[in-house]
């Protein structure tokens, strides 16, 4: 929020006679209220939109076409072609990259230290490795944050391409059973027999898992630079905490870089919306963004700002944004993920189903919201 504060400053200095009224909505919240606003004819003259919601909005008609006036601006020679997949359809532009989600890892650098690791896995094997070192219950220390509560479906599913197995291939279901129960297992035993994460990781999401490596119970957490303010102003970086690509499966390394964008619902005050959704990509209002939140720019332009280029920490996600992917996206991808993916690893961690029963589940679900 003091991002978006910030931003909205920025524009009313620049557009003083165009007003912003902003209105948060609980992320678990978004897709409901957005689709019962375009039903109910209500929709706001803009929206942010996420590569895994794009596919479900452009289906409801809840985005305005911004193609001729995307191509006609100065500012799109700053975003390269991959900045625009996850916000574009059929040929038609509906989003103006704003910023990314770029996956990392953070990791505790004292602790690391303090148990002999030279430096952060580079992959699985390594991860359980350093894991083993970093676990100490008699401390109430654990090696790794886990999600397996709200939101768990992200890692599952990154952990199943890392060991193979693609999710949609050519628009049509393509889990590769057998790789997909090994990466379920291999990611389950984790809290099941390996024990380095803390008891809590079933119900643990997005506020437990930074809490458990703000307060110092764990030793690793997986998520993306979003999150790199609210850590910051816990722990010190470099010297108390480090970031680091995500680790590799035996089959890839999987991080994604989710560009999100601002995108024009209705039209009724198109000139003010086209304005207000272009100056996110401007690199001024991207530093203000990456400074407050962590959120790392979209915009090439942004990307070489020395408050950036200085900065050790942000290295990793520099790195990662040449091998990282999109999240994958089809219709009904938010309803599978949430309410298939989640509650079936879940079942795992809590002991009410085996690997091979929770991936039979995910692909009869992915099956069912293909169709």
């Amino acid at each position: 929020m003091e991002g978006l504060a910030k931003i909205i400053a920025l524009f009313q200095a620049k557009y003083p006679g165009t007003k912003v009224t902003q209105e948060g909505i609980p992320n678990s919240e978004y897709m409901a209220k957005v689709s019962s606003a375009v039903v109910a004819g209500g929709k706001p003259d803009t929206g942010m939109v996420i590569t895994e919601r794009f596919a479900d909005l452009v289906a409801m008609n809840g985005l305005v076409d911004l193609s001729a006036r995307v191509k006609a601006w100065p500012g799109k020679s700053n975003f390269p072609d991959n900045r625009w997949k996850g916000l574009s359809q059929d040929d038609k532009i509906y989003a103006v990259p704003a910023f990314a989600f770029v996956d990392w890892m953070y990791y505790r650098a004292d602790y690391f230290e303090q148990a002999g690791l030279s430096g952060p896995p580079k992959n699985f094997d390594e991860f359980v490795q350093a894991a083993r070192k970093l676990t100490d219950p008699s401390k109430g220390r654990y090696a790794f944050s886990m999600r397996g509560g709200a939101g768990a479906f992200k890692y599952v599913i990154d952990v199943m391409e890392a060991f193979g197995s693609p999710i949609v291939k050519d628009g049509k279901p393509a889990i590769d059973r057998a790789a997909a129960i090994e990466a379920v297992t291999f990611y389950s035993d984790l809290f099941v027999k390996e024990k380095v994460v803390p008891p809590s990781a079933p119900n643990d999401s997005y506020r437990q898992i930074m809490e458990a490596f703000r307060t110092g119970q764990t030793a690793m957490v997986w998520h993306h630079t979003g999150s790199l303010s609210e850590i910051s102003g816990a722990l010190k970086q470099g010297t108390q905490f480090q970031t680091a690509p995500m680790p590799a499966g035996p089959k890839a390394q999987i991080a994604r870089v989710a560009y999100a964008g601002n995108g024009v619902m209705k039209e009724d005050n198109i000139e003010a919306a086209w304005q207000w959704v272009s100056f996110w990509g401007e690199p001024e209002a991207a530093i203000a963004l990456l400074e407050a939140t962590g959120y790392f720019p979209a915009s090439t332009a942004a990307l070489q700002d020395p408050r950036l280029t200085s900065n050790k920490i942000y290295d990793a996600a520099v790195k990662t944004l040449d091998f990282g992917r999109l999240p994958n996206t089809f219709v009904g991808a938010a309803g599978w993920s949430e309410n298939v993916v989640n509650p079936a690893f879940q079942s795992v961690l809590t002991g009410q189903s085996k690997p091979a029963d929770a991936v039979d589940r995910m692909i009869k679900g992915l099956d069912a919201a293909m169709r």
